[in-house]
């Protein structure tokens, strides 16, 4: 006679539930009303035993954002600029399409992107250089694309996307085109694990015996002597415990205070800036010439009210203008044309922080001197999935007379290494007001690649001498915004502005 088998009365439960037929471990856990991770153990166990069955599968769960089905409804920016194409005979040359999609106020960064990534579209090389619709591209005008389905059957009220939802769609599209693009829906892929009793299972759940155990004992327990007969749950310490989602800083906020505390540890001196900057300050006193294309309105905002503001006085506007001119006393042959003062007064949202450590400098030009800024910037850009018009800045100064390209690299190094990066290495570049220019980047080990984080060098002459500086002064600017994606393991940086507390709830606190 074969031995009846002995369950715990956990294990009792979850055979129980799965008797009828097999059933989602989600289902049995509802049924059971027990943990997950108490049901998963009892079927493993079971499953070494051949007494159940464990069958897994992928599948997609997809989660769109609120004004997905309006913009389902009007066209993805790709879809729309087919049809733009086509209207205009199937061709345009790059600078042609980019106004006419400006004009309808589509995303030229991600049409090209998207367009690009489903064969819909391409860019020829050339004078000038065109763009084109593919024959893939004319084929897919009037008909939905897999991941265009698979969101409306999300937005039907499927959320969960096997192979049964997805009949005639290919999972593999669909993940590919739609995991990155969080700004129309999350995508996860979630495993399914189905349990099912063996017909062996079967056999011996009806002639099972169930073995009565306790978490603990109870003082009466020893005071009777029922500790003898009592049989303690064992603790399997290795089980994964509860999620807790506690309250937190936001990740990015977190990592701007990491950053602040790693430069007020290497000794420097925080500075601030107004984000309303002059012309003067963001790009005058940089030696940046008056008539550069970054001061065009298609780079920078500018203000209308006001539109100018007073420059500072003489003494420190002089040297700026003469260096600007001719190269003042700083050897230099400056730029050779007439600099205009109503130029300099006209008002802008700074584009980059390095108009708070000028103003750091001209307020301390001798040495030893340290400080850094971490600041909004503003910048005339489309927004994509690498670009906001609004960012931050990592900007930094060191004034200091035995300053040099070493002590620039080591200063980045040990600020990386502080932020956990163990690999930091440099490349020669090129900056308009700095020189030698390096770029920094990082090592990322879950990527296997490096990455660049942001430029650095010595400031010109041009731009530390005219301020009363004669020292060395060592300048670089990074993007907060890169460091916190790879810390955080984001691909897009609008993850780091989405209101989804549910995103924000999934992020660890230690990293």
């Amino acid at each position: 006679m074969i031995a009846p088998v002995v369950l715990t009365e956990t294990a009792k439960k979850v055979w129980e539930a799965v008797r009828a037929g097999p059933k989602d471990v989600a289902d049995v856990v509802q049924t059971t009303q027990l943990d997950q991770s108490l049901v998963m153990v009892a079927a493993l166990e079971a499953q070494q035993q051949g007494f159940f069955d464990v069958k897994e599968r992928v599948r997609l769960e997809l989660d769109p954002v609120p004004d997905a089905a309006a913009r389902l409804q009007q066209g993805l920016p790709e879809r729309q600029a087919l049809r733009l194409l086509i209207d205009a005979g199937g061709s345009l040359s790059v600078p042609d399409f980019t106004q006419r999609a400006q004009a309808q106020g589509l995303p030229v960064h991600e049409i090209f992107r998207w367009g690009s990534a489903r064969g819909w579209v391409e860019r020829t090389k050339g004078q000038p250089p065109m763009v084109r619709v593919t024959d893939a591209g004319r084929l897919a005008v009037d008909e939905p694309a897999d991941d265009e389905r698979a969101l409306r059957l999300a937005l039907e009220g499927t959320r969960f996307l096997d192979e049964q939802a997805l009949q005639g769609v290919d999972p593999v599209a669909v993940e590919q085109l739609l995991g990155k693009r969080t700004d129309l829906a999350k995508l996860r892929k979630r495993t399914q694990r189905i349990l099912s009793l063996t017909t062996q299972g079967l056999e011996a759940l009806s002639r099972a015996k169930v073995k009565r155990e306790q978490n603990a004992l109870a003082p009466e327990d020893f005071q009777s002597g029922a500790w003898r007969d009592i049989t303690l749950r064992p603790y399997d310490v290795t089980l994964p415990g509860k999620t807790v989602y506690p309250a937190k800083i936001h990740p990015l906020r977190k990592i701007m205070e990491q950053t602040r505390r790693a430069f007020l540890e290497l000794g420097f001196e925080e500075v601030v800036s107004p984000m309303v900057e002059s012309a003067f300050w963001n790009f005058d006193a940089l030696f940046q010439p008056q008539d550069h294309p970054a001061r065009d309105m298609q780079d920078t905002f500018y203000m209308l009210d006001p539109a100018r503001i007073p420059l500072p006085p003489p003494e420190v506007v002089e040297p700026v203008r003469r260096t600007h001119e001719h190269g003042g006393d700083t050897g230099s042959t400056g730029w050779g044309y007439k600099w205009s003062e109503r130029e300099a007064e006209r008002v802008v949202l700074r584009t980059h922080t390095t108009a708070a450590t000028i103003r750091a400098l001209a307020a301390h030009p001798n040495p030893p001197y340290k400080a850094f800024c971490v600041g909004w910037t503003y910048r005339n850009e489309t927004i994509s999935f690498k670009h906001l018009p609004v960012f931050h800045q990592i900007e930094g100064i060191v004034i200091d007379e035995q300053a040099s390209l070493a002590t620039l690299l080591g200063t980045l190094t040990a600020f990386y290494q502080k932020m956990g990066f163990a690999k930091v290495r440099f490349k020669p570049a090129f900056y308009p007001y700095t020189e030698p220019s390096v770029d920094v980047m990082v090592y990322m080990e879950s990527r296997g690649k490096w990455i660049e984080m942001g430029g650095s060098g010595i400031f010109r002459p041009e731009v530390s001498e005219p301020f009363g500086c004669k020292h060395p002064v060592l300048a670089w600017g990074l993007g907060l915004e890169r460091l916190a994606m790879l810390r955080l393991g984001f691909s897009d940086i609008r993850q780091l502005y989405q209101g989804s507390l549910d995103a924000m709830e999934e992020v660890a606190l230690c990293r």
